[in-house]
């Protein structure tokens, strides 16, 4: 037993470190990367949610303190946001709990996460395109702090909150594509300074609703955060010399067959949708790419970086040659 407890825990170590890296590379928060690879490794899934979202809120509030020391997030936004998710993902948990039994709690936590996967990729292919058209469109955002929509901002919360209270999934992803599309005005840094604030209750407020009900495992959850760590670490200090575009692309692909598995699709179908997506995406991107002016295909690794300003980098604030959606390796697609 004690052998099979340090095979698990090492398993979560090496994919934490790889999703780690990932996250580093691209921005992209764990949640949708480790919570199905907890899934795949045979955690429970209720576990592997649980125990994501308390890691979550341990490595969360250090990149929001970082942003709201610098003065970028926009406190009117982050209210309504908060005000909305916190409630919806405390609840997320007791709503699994009153499912039903525990396999039937199992079977909808899957399908769960299997849709919110789906709609990640989505978004994520949104905020993909919206930061291109803004790249070919100037690189310029007017540097004014746009009207707050209280309703609208406050309904994105409450569905981003619940789907986070669910499956720890959205967070990051669903959250900044909808401000993106509701605040486009909103600098980059603001907008990635937000986020992460906003984010910092939610994920508190669902892990503690998860630990609650269903308790930590200190097997998984030690791993995780020792895994992950120092993966974001390295991830972010490769990021310039790898091609941003390709690991997003891949990403998305990856998010869209994970979704798929997780909701019972045949591996046949799987590896049909895989192999299309393999085939059409980069064809699809090149003519994306054409119709913006930009060559079909080309190596933009460093194509999404803020521009140093003020000697902070991108976080100075500057909103001159700052893309909305862009997130400077810290916002995370919980």
């Amino acid at each position: 037993m004690h052998d099979l407890l340090t095979t698990a825990a090492l398993s979560v170590l090496v994919v934490s470190f790889g999703i780690g890296i990932v996250v580093g590379l691209t921005g992209m928060g764990g949640g949708a990367l480790m919570t199905p690879a907890l899934i795949v490794l045979g955690i429970n899934p209720m576990a592997a949610v649980t125990n994501d979202l308390v890691s979550s809120a341990i490595s969360k509030p250090v990149g929001a303190a970082v942003h709201f020391r610098r003065g970028s997030p926009n406190p009117k936004l982050v209210m309504w946001l908060v005000i909305g998710s916190v409630p919806t993902a405390f609840a997320g948990a007791f709503i699994v709990k009153a499912i039903g039994a525990t396999k039937e709690q199992e079977n909808f936590v899957k399908l769960a996460i299997g849709g919110a996967l789906l709609l990640t990729a989505v978004t994520y292919s949104i905020r993909m395109y919206i930061q291109l058209r803004y790249v070919t469109g100037g690189n310029e955002v007017p540097d004014q702090t746009p009207a707050v929509k209280p309703l609208p901002t406050l309904l994105v919360g409450i569905v981003g909150g619940l789907l986070v209270g669910v499956t720890s999934v959205g967070s990051g992803s669903l959250i900044m594509v909808a401000l993106l599309l509701l605040y486009p005005t909103l600098s980059a840094v603001k907008l990635v300074g937000t986020d992460l604030l906003q984010a910092v209750p939610l994920i508190v407020s669902a892990a503690i609703s998860h630990v609650i009900v269903d308790g930590v495992q200190w097997a998984v959850l030690i791993p995780l955060v020792v895994g992950s760590t120092p993966g974001t670490y390295l991830g972010a200090r490769i990021a310039g010399w790898v091609s941003q575009s390709v690991i997003r692309r891949g990403i998305v692909i990856m998010l869209t067959l994970t979704g798929l598995n997780m909701l019972g699709v045949s591996p046949t179908w799987i590896a049909i949708a895989g192999g299309a997506m393999l085939l059409l995406g980069p064809l699809l991107w090149a003519y994306i790419r054409q119709t913006r002016g930009l060559p079909a295909f080309d190596n933009d690794a460093a194509a999404w970086r803020l521009p140093e300003r003020n000697g902070h980098g991108g976080a100075g604030g500057a909103s001159r040659g700052s893309r909305p959606g862009h997130d400077e390796h810290a916002a995370e697609d919980r």
